[in-house]
Formats: structure tokens, sequence, C-alpha cells
């Protein structure tokens, strides 16, 4: 059992994992069988590979020292061998970040040890989504209905992907904001860009997105002040918001770009919560899959 996409996942196992997040919150119950767990982290990551490994040892289960840098596939090893060799020595479910889209269609049906999606390139991140979900649902107890606005780099959101995906299955209307240049057609659909300072007026959430320079290779570009002015969540603009609305963002912020500073953690912001979510979301997708891997084995020997 992977999680590579939202789409491996149907809306009932999605309630179902933020049913056992939640329940993580109040009560840590551990894996009692040995179960090891590697962490492939072929692109720069705080959040994500700090979050995985705190719900790992919150699990009790055995973490093995992985360093990209260091690793054989300096050496020229394919990342297809790199995973057969963790599966060969014991390994039960490995976590990889690589900066290729769709990493994984190489691995896929070719090796028998969980795989959870921690990035794709620009393709795909499903333990975020799942923690913004968890977030939202905390919110607003119900996602049907809910206007979630995505603003930013969409083109190049992997963050962005995911969201619009899994948010519109389970009921909310999804929208686009942010510069037009970097919007992304297959994911903008008819009808779905907003102004900016309308969806600022109108959203139950804004998703404010990173400004991913590193990513880009298309000409059109704003200075930090320029666009700040035109697409940054100002003090003035948070006033205008709903008085229910929150704010998110999947971090790393650039304070200032995307966010006023002094509006990062203010009363409307769930920044800093969802990264508390994230262990507790991660904790959860470690069980469903590791569980699905014994159910499978059961059924393999019976």
């Amino acid at each position: 059992m992977h999680i590579l996409t939202m789409d491996d996942l149907t809306n009932e196992e999605i309630l179902q994992i933020l049913r056992h997040a939640e329940n993580y919150q109040h009560s840590i119950t551990k894996i009692t069988a040995p179960c090891y767990a590697a962490n492939l982290f072929f692109e720069n990551s705080t959040r994500t590979k700090s979050s995985f490994e705190m719900a790992q040892k919150k699990l009790g289960l055995d973490v093995l020292s992985f360093d990209a840098q260091t690793a054989s596939i300096q050496k020229g090893e394919s990342l297809y061998d790199t995973v057969k060799t963790l599966e060969a020595i014991g390994v039960d479910v490995a976590v990889i970040r690589h900066g290729e889209d769709r990493y994984f269609d190489q691995l896929e049906g070719r090796v028998k040890l969980s795989i959870i999606n921690g990035g794709d390139g620009m393709g795909h991140h499903p333990s975020q989504c799942l923690l913004d979900l968890m977030t939202i649902q905390q919110e607003f107890s119900s996602f049907e209905g809910l206007a979630v606005t995505i603003v930013g780099d969409i083109r190049h959101s992997r963050v962005a992907r995911s969201n619009a995906s899994a948010l519109r299955r389970l009921g909310a209307i999804v929208q686009f904001s942010g510069p037009k240049e970097w919007m992304d057609e297959e994911l903008l659909g008819a009808g779905n860009y907003i102004d900016f300072d309308q969806a600022v007026e109108t959203s139950d959430v804004l998703m404010m997105l990173r400004v991913q320079h590193e990513r880009h290779t298309f000409g059109v570009s704003f200075e930090k002040d320029e666009y700040h002015a035109l697409y940054g969540l100002t003090d003035e603009r948070v006033k205008r918001m709903p008085a229910k609305s929150i704010i998110m963002h999947p971090a790393p912020v650039n304070r200032g770009v995307e966010i006023a500073d002094e509006i990062v953690e203010c009363e409307r912001s769930r920044i800093f919560k969802q990264m508390t979510n994230g262990v507790f979301v991660r904790m959860a997708m470690l069980q469903f899959v590791l569980q699905k891997r014994e159910e499978l084995k059961h059924e393999f020997v019976n």
C-alpha cells in the first residue's frame, strides 16, 4: 500500500485518516510490532522531514538514518536500486521526496515496501494536503460549500495541485488567485480565477503559497515589494476578511512577500497550527499504510 497522490485515497479513507489524526492529538497508541522506516529526502526540507521523523518516533518505529548526500545514488545508483536495497534489508515504509515529477512511477508495482510521497517536483504533496484538510476541518467541521482560495505561484505548487483535487472531492469551492502568468490552466478550469482583493473579502480560507523562484524557468518575475503590494496579505487586507475566515500557508513563508511579517502569527493565522497537525496526520498516514500491509500479509498467508 502506497500514498503517492490524493487519488490513491477514497473520500472515506481521507476522512478515516483525519479521524485517526484527531485521536492522536489526545492519545497515542504505539505500533507494537517491529516496524522500520526510512526517509529519503533528495530535496531540502525542514517541516516535512522533521514532522515525519517525529511521527515515526511517537509511533515507536525504528528509523534508519539516510543521507542523500552520502548515499550510493551519488555514485550513479538509481532510485529504484536504492529503494530495493532498503527493502532487502527490512525497511517496511519509505517516505520519499524527490525533485522529479512522478518519480514514483518507476517504483510502483516493483517494490514491496510501502511508499509515502513526501513531495514530487511540481506534482503532488499528499501529507501537506491532509494536514491542511485537518486544519480546515477543525475550524469549519465540514468542507461542503467552503470557499477556499489558493493564492500565488500555482503553476509550480504541488500543494495547490493536491489540495485542489481533494477539496473539490469533499465539496469545497476551490478558486485561484495571484499572477495570471503563474496560473496552471489544467487546475484553473473555467471561471475559477478570482481577483485577489475579491478573494480576501469572500473566502473562508486563504491558502497563501510560497513564490518558488527555484522552479521558475520563464521570464515573468516580481520585485519583493511589488509582489507584496499586488498579491501579499497585508494588515489592511486582513481587516477586510470575513469574520471567521482563516489564513494558511504550507511554509516556509517569505515574510513580507506572501504575508506581512506581523500577519504570520496573527489571530487568523493557522500556519503554526498546520505544522502541529502535520505530526498527527503523518502518524495517521503511517498507521494507515502499515495496517494495510498487515492486512495484505494475512490475506496472502491465508
